[in-house]
């Protein structure tokens, strides 16, 4: 039997950790893990169209099933283009593990072909662990480690190894000094919190008389206790945005999100609470907490160096969620006053209300808020939502209302544009027997969407449901900077940067074998919905939206959102369009039987 090679020992000690899925791209820097790949005894490689897109599914298989992710590329050019998606890991806390090859030994320090200092390269991104596998002994203890890394830190990790080391005979790590033995496997605790800190954050809270809770992805395995402790302390429930799928939008008392995309009742909620517990979340921006002082504050999170952030917290306790709010339960007084509670409940129902108006109001030629709105009424219970950066994850922030069971994300922290195909395609792989929708503004699905359909074509058949529908809003228009540009700026849309090719999406999805719907009539985007969320195979929404539909923030009153359109007025080859559509969207805010 011929020795093993390092590149076989790396692929049996993925397996080991129970790695079925790496996405990557093949080259020569990588030619002696390929030449393994090719024994067929795993793990799978899918080939991504590109590498940045392979590290993108890796983030989204990560999100999506709470297992690591793997990515791979070759040196070089390889290299540099996993960077994007691992940055998108590194600020949304996702465990990736980046496998990438590197020049041979022999040649480094030489100006070779495709030579880079890849640890320095990785340095930042991969800061938590990056290392170049020199020779076979050190690589047992490289791959576990940056497997056990990436999933303590919630972070990537980057493993370098040379074109020749993966080639060489492998030779385990001896008894010996300066070897380093490892091994398989890792038992995860809770983090307990500390008891006196507990106490302290219940008199807080017991104290409070208008309690608001803000929750983030951190708390996505508590949602029983949340649930419980808002019961409790009469709260309204706000989310960030990478908590969205945290808890159900269906609960009377969750506000929806927050922050610029988020709702009008979280904005009010946190204008005018006296109180704030916020669990599993480092949301931002600090102009949307409680202005301070005003609200005395408790935090929870896993994490010692997220905790203390944002908000002058009284109580900060590390600790698991569910842990720490297990603990606080039975310290809780209820509030026997439901006032702040009944309040933020009409509210949360009137918002719904207002929500559903404005996605029929009338556009030319649909309003893209009826994208949003008609999926939402059609949500299968086991779906995954990926939505892009851009005017999409406004309306998928505010307008989707996510009933309990459905998982969504998208890039919260980079808000990088193109992940939401290929996090698309690593949930189907992660979860090849739910439903997946991907929705994609028509710059994004130009950038990176178009080519990973592609990806979608080669694999489809292998999943069990067969069900991914990517949505194109499009407006051939690159519409959210357009708005930054007309609401920041106060500029025109300049149509030598924003205006975009107009492409036929379901076209080139039909051109693939896949399932292609064009919709131009706002009436029959529903029956295009039933068709692509029923189809046996995948499919592409191609929607013709309104590019003046504005993203209105949820504090802005009708006057700002008047006073914004004045200010662009001049020079804007679109101003009365989006005039139009801006100041109908906002009154159907202040229409009878809605908010004053």
């Amino acid at each position: 039997m011929a020795a093993q090679k390092v590149a076989e020992f790396l692929l049996e000690r993925l397996r080991a950790w129970d790695i079925e899925t790496v996405f990557g791209y093949p080259g020569d820097g990588i030619n002696g893990i390929v030449t393994a790949l090719g024994k067929g005894e795993g793990p799978r490689l899918v080939q991504a169209r590109h590498e940045e897109m392979a590290a993108f599914e890796a983030v989204g298989y990560a999100k999506f099933t709470g297992r690591v992710g793997v990515c791979m590329a070759t040196s070089g050019p390889g290299a540099v283009h996993l960077l994007n998606g691992l940055y998108d890991a590194k600020l949304d806390h996702v465990p990736v593990v980046a496998i990438v090859g590197q020049a041979a030994r022999t040649s480094m320090g030489g100006s070779f072909q495709q030579e880079i200092d890849l640890p320095n390269l990785f340095k930042d991104v991969a800061s938590d662990y990056v290392q170049l596998v020199s020779v076979p002994e050190q690589l047992p203890n490289v791959i576990d480690r940056a497997i056990r890394v990436a999933c303590a830190r919630r972070a990537p990790t980057a493993v370098i190894i040379p074109a020749d080391v993966q080639e060489l005979e492998y030779s385990a790590p001896s008894h010996s000094m300066k070897m380093v033995p490892s091994s398989l496997g890792i038992e995860w605790p809770d983090i307990q919190p500390d008891m006196a800190a507990v106490r302290r954050a219940a008199e807080v809270l017991n104290e409070g008389k208008k309690v608001a809770m803000l929750i983030g992805q951190g708390a996505r395995h508590a949602a029983a206790e949340v649930q419980q402790v808002a019961e409790l302390l009469g709260a309204g429930v706000a989310k960030a945005l990478l908590g969205k799928d945290a808890l159900p939008d269906t609960l009377p008392y969750v506000t929806g999100s927050i922050g610029l995309l988020g709702t009008r009742p979280s904005y009010e909620m946190m204008r005018d609470c006296d109180t704030l517990l916020t669990v599993g979340s480092s949301f931002p921006y600090a102009n949307y907490f409680p202005e301070p002082g005003q609200a005395r504050g408790v935090q929870i999170d896993v994490d010692p160096t997220m905790i203390g952030l944002r908000y002058p917290y009284e109580v900060n306790l590390v600790s698991d969620a569910g842990a720490a709010l297990r603990a606080l339960i039975p310290l809780l007084v209820r509030k026997e006053d439901r006032g702040w509670r009944d309040d933020l409940e009409d509210k949360v129902s009137r918002w719904w209300e207002t929500m559903h108006d404005e996605a029929l109001v009338e556009a030319e030629p649909i309003n893209p808020l009826r994208v949003f709105s008609e999926c939402s009424e059609r949500l299968p219970a086991s779906a995954i939502i990926a939505a892009d950066s851009g005017s999409a994850a406004n309306w998928y922030a505010r307008q989707l209302r996510f009933p309990s069971g459905v998982r969504g994300s998208l890039s919260g922290n980079l808000a990088t544009m193109g992940p939401g195909v290929p996090y698309a395609i690593g949930a189907k792989f992660g979860n090849p027997d739910r439903p997946v929708i991907a929705f994609e503004g028509d710059g994004a699905m130009q950038m990176n969407g178009m080519a990973e359909l592609i990806t979608i074509a080669r694999y489809w058949e292998e999943w069990e449901d067969p069900r991914l529908v990517v949505v194109v809003l499009h407006n051939d228009d690159l519409n959210q900077v357009t708005w930054e540009l007309r609401a920041f700026s106060g500029s025109p849309t300049v149509p030598m940067t924003q205006a975009i090719p107009s492409v036929d999406y379901a076209g080139f999805a039909a051109g693939l074998g896949l399932g292609g719907i064009s919709v131009d009539n706002p009436d029959a985007l529903g029956s295009a919905w039933d068709e692509a969320l029923t189809a046996s195979r995948p499919t592409v929404l191609d929607v013709r939206t309104d590019p003046n539909v504005p993203p209105i923030p949820p504090h802005a009153t009708f006057e700002q959102a008047l006073n914004a359109a004045k200010s662009v007025v001049h020079g804007d080859p679109h101003r009365w369009g989006y005039i139009k559509e801006g100041l109908k969207t906002k009154a159907q805010e202040i229409l009878p039987g809605h908010r004053k």
